[in-house]
C-alpha cells in the first residue's frame, strides 16, 4: 500500500515537473539522438540536392548527429511533400522544400494532396536561387528581345525543357508578358535531365539554375539570355535582369526552406530553427553557397509560415493570369 502511494506520488510530481519549463529546456536538449532525414524532392546533382547537402552537412556539426540527405523526386515535388506528411513530428523527418511543392503545387492541381500551410511545421527559410533563361547555342538569337522576335515568326517551333515549378511557372509568365508566345513545352522530373537535352539541341530554351547548366555555359555549350533577380548577380554581371532585357513586370522568385509534418514539438523546432540559422551565418557555409549562386538567408519559423501562405496566392495569380487552369 505504501508503496503505491510512494510510486503514484512519485509520478504526480514527474507530471508537475514535466511541465515546467526547465523540464521543457532538458527536453530540447536531448533532441537529436539519432540520425536526421533531410528529403529532397529533386534528383541527385539538382541545385536543391546541392544546397540540402551543404546545409545537411553543417547541421551535423551543429547538432551533434548524422544527417542524411533522400532524394524522392517526381510530381513537382509532391511526392516528396506527401511522404514527409505521413512521417512522425518528431525532427527526425524534415522536407527540403522548395516554391514547387509548397507553391506550385496548390496552385497547378485542383485536388492538391497536401496543404502546403496546414499540414506542415515551418521551421526556417534556407535561402533563393538564381535562375537564367538559358539557350542553346544554335539558336539564331542571342538577347530576350530576338528571341521574343524569333518565337513571334516562327510560332510552336521553339520547344522549352522545365525541371520544376519554378521553370514551369516562370516560362509561362514569360510568355505572356512577351505577348503569349506560343512554344512547346518538354517537362523533365528535374534539371539534370532537362539540361542535357537542352546542350543537345532537342529542346532550345530553358529557365534553369547555374547548378546544372552554367558548367555548360562557361563551356560555351548554352547562352544565357536573362537573369530572373530583380538586379544583375555579381558573379554573372554581363547578364541582364528580364525587366532590363525589356520584359516588364516579370516577378517569379525561387526560393528554399525547412519544413517539419505539422505537430513539431515547440523545444525541437526552437533546437532546429537556431540550428539551421547558424548554420547560414558560417562563413565557410556562406561561401559553398556563393559559388552555387544560392543567397543564403534564414529566418524565423512564423515568418516563413506568413510566407508560405503568401506565395501559395502569388503562385495561384501568376498562372491563372497567364491561362494556366489546374488539373
Amino acid at each position: 500500500m505504501r508503496k503505491s502511494f510512494t510510486t503514484l506520488f512519485s509520478s504526480l510530481l514527474l507530471t508537475l515537473f514535466a511541465q515546467t519549463p526547465v523540464f521543457a529546456q532538458t527536453v530540447a536538449v536531448q533532441y537529436p539522438t539519432k540520425t536526421i532525414r533531410l528529403v529532397v524532392p529533386f534528383p541527385a546533382g539538382s541545385a536543391t540536392d546541392t544546397i540540402a547537402r551543404i546545409l545537411g552537412n553543417g547541421l551535423s556539426v551543429s547538432l551533434g548527429q548524422s544527417v542524411i540527405v533522400e532524394n524522392k523526386a517526381g510530381a513537382d515535388g509532391a511526392l516528396a511533400a506527401s511522404e514527409v506528411v505521413k512521417a512522425a513530428a518528431d525532427g527526425y523527418t524534415l522536407l527540403v522544400a522548395t516554391n514547387s511543392p509548397m507553391a506550385g503545387v496548390p496552385a497547378l492541381r485542383k485536388q492538391p494532396p497536401y496543404d502546403s500551410v496546414r499540414d506542415f511545421t515551418p521551421i526556417s527559410m534556407i535561402g533563393r536561387y538564381t535562375f537564367f533563361l538559358y539557350a542553346n547555342v544554335q539558336t539564331p538569337f542571342n538577347t530576350i528581345q530576338e528571341l521574343i522576335t524569333y518565337a513571334k515568326a516562327n510560332p510552336g517551333k521553339l520547344a522549352y525543357a522545365t525541371g520544376n515549378t519554378t521553370g514551369i511557372v516562370a516560362t509561362a509568365q514569360f510568355a505572356s508578358l512577351a505577348g503569349n508566345l506560343n512554344m512547346l513545352h518538354v517537362p523533365y522530373k528535374g534539371e539534370p535531365a532537362g539540361v542535357i537535352d537542352l546542350v543537345s539541341n532537342r529542346v532550345q530554351l530553358m529557365i534553369s539554375t547555374p547548378f546544372t547548366a552554367g558548367v555548360h555555359a562557361a563551356e560555351g555549350k548554352l547562352k544565357a539570355l536573362a537573369i530572373t533577380l530583380p538586379s544583375r548577380s555579381p558573379l554573372a554581371p554581363n547578364i541582364p535582369t528580364f525587366a532590363e532585357a525589356g520584359v516588364k513586370g516579370f516577378s517569379i522568385e525561387s526560393w528554399a526552406a525547412l519544413y517539419s509534418p505539422a505537430g513539431l514539438p515547440p523545444a525541437v523546432l526552437e533546437r532546429l530553427n537556431t540550428a539551421v540559422n547558424a548554420v547560414l551565418n558560417r562563413p565557410d557555409i556562406k561561401e559553398q553557397l556563393a559559388q552555387k549562386q544560392f543567397l543564403p538567408q534564414g529566418s524565423t519559423a512564423a515568418a516563413l509560415g506568413t510566407f508560405t501562405k503568401e506565395q501559395v496566392a502569388t503562385y495561384t495569380k501568376i498562372l491563372r493570369d497567364a491561362g494556366v487552369q489546374p488539373d
